[in-house]
């Protein structure tokens, strides 16, 4: 196998792996060969070593790694901060090099403002407010979102006082995020390209029938040589190049999804939920009417009496195996209750709008609630005011 083989593998290797650690649990492929091979990854192997250990020494191994493999997980660590430096780093190490002094000035221009910016993004995200709940945060993070009681409920895991999508990146860091994989995106496509552009130049020089787009007269035989050669003339350039353009999509595709969560108003965590909903097979139940007819009505300890939030939640949701009206009286909520069929029957209080979705991301604790709350409608965006 030579040089480029060796390249070209490893780096599809790397590309694949990262495609189903970040995509293997997606709802949409949960019964694909991706979905097994992330759980094979992340469920099976890990059993079967456990099984083993367990086996062999009564489960010693395991125990004694139990705390470092938790703070590994859940602990806060610079790992993946460092891996991702080192994955720039040693790759602007190799590029640059043989790659700026045949750039133009605007290339270089561009290519320094789209170097420097993954690195000032990450330094923002990291250093942004983790949103840690304490006794002197508690009351202000219970004003951010409401119960929407269809997928938290008071007492329960919940969206307020923090959103799961912020319980992962921080009050302010979902700007930040978003900012550093659009940003990496960029660099990825943008030194891709360039890249590309030298390697054409390279196998050029061998030869001038070559194009990146093989002509019609030429054998494929003879493409892929002078291709070989045009990588090899810098490996350098040539390696990282291909590195870029098998990874940009990744990040692009990682880019579209969280901007399709936005748009949808949900989070990764949520949307696995209203999957569950979906997949469980129970029959639903939905009960309209005033689910939480006054904020000073709240329950104490649980939930506040203020939210900036816009809307109110107007039903619960619950499942019942045999699909007929639920009996349990504890149950919030008066009117009376409905089956539903299909999910886009039920409203998701938090999506205000991808406008407004964008605004929650990017300006931290604004507050929507610009109309006083006795004019808006449960349930529903308030009604805007007509110019």
């Amino acid at each position: 196998m030579g040089l480029l083989a060796q390249v070209a593998v490893g780096v599809l290797a790397i590309s694949f792996m990262t495609f189903v650690a970040f995509f293997g649990r997606l709802p949409a492929l949960r019964h694909t060969p991706i979905a097994w091979l992330h759980r094979a990854i992340w469920v099976y192997i890990p059993n079967a070593v456990l099984a083993l250990d367990r086996a062999l020494t009564g489960g010693r191994i395991t125990s004694s790694a139990g705390t470092f493999g938790h703070y590994v997980w859940y602990g806060r660590h610079p790992t993946v901060l460092i891996f991702y430096i080192l994955l720039l780093g040693v790759g602007e190490f190799l590029y640059l090099p043989g790659a700026w002094p045949r750039l133009s000035r605007g290339h270089q221009v561009a290519g320094a403002i789209a170097i420097i910016l993954p690195y000032v993004f990450l330094y923002l995200a990291a250093y942004s407010d983790p949103g840690v709940v304490t006794t002197s945060t508690h009351a202000r993070y219970m004003s951010l979102y409401p119960y929407d009681f269809t997928l938290f409920h008071p007492g329960q895991e919940c969206r307020s006082p923090l959103r799961v999508y912020q319980q992962l990146r921080g009050v302010r860091e979902p700007a930040w995020f978003l900012l550093l994989l659009l940003s990496t995106a960029l660099l990825a496509t943008y030194g891709g390209t360039l890249g590309l552009r030298m390697i054409s130049e390279n196998a050029r020089a061998r030869s001038s029938v070559f194009a990146l787009w093989k002509h019609p007269q030429q054998s494929w035989h003879h493409y892929f040589i002078l291709l070989t050669y045009g990588i090899q003339f810098d490996v350098g350039v040539g390696s990282v190049t291909l590195l870029a353009i098998m990874t940009a999509p990744l990040v692009w595709g990682l880019l579209g999804y969280h901007t399709y969560l936005i748009y949808c108003g949900t989070t990764t965590n949520e949307s696995m939920k209203w999957q569950d909903w979906q997949a469980e097979g129970w029959m639903m139940a939905s009960r309209s009417g005033d689910v939480c007819p006054s904020r000073g009505t709240a329950t104490p300890g649980f939930e506040a009496s203020w939210t900036r939030w816009p809307v109110e939640p107007a039903q619960i949701l619950v499942r019942t195996q045999d699909g007929e009206t639920p009996n349990d009286a504890s149950l919030a909520g008066e009117g009376s209750w409905e089956r539903v069929w299909r999910l886009r029957d039920i409203e998701n209080i938090y999506d205000i709008g991808f406008w407004d979705n964008l605004v929650d991301i990017f300006v931290p604790n604004h507050s929507f609630r610009a109309e006083p709350q006795a004019d808006l409608e449960r349930g529903k965006r308030p009604k805007k005011s007509k110019a």
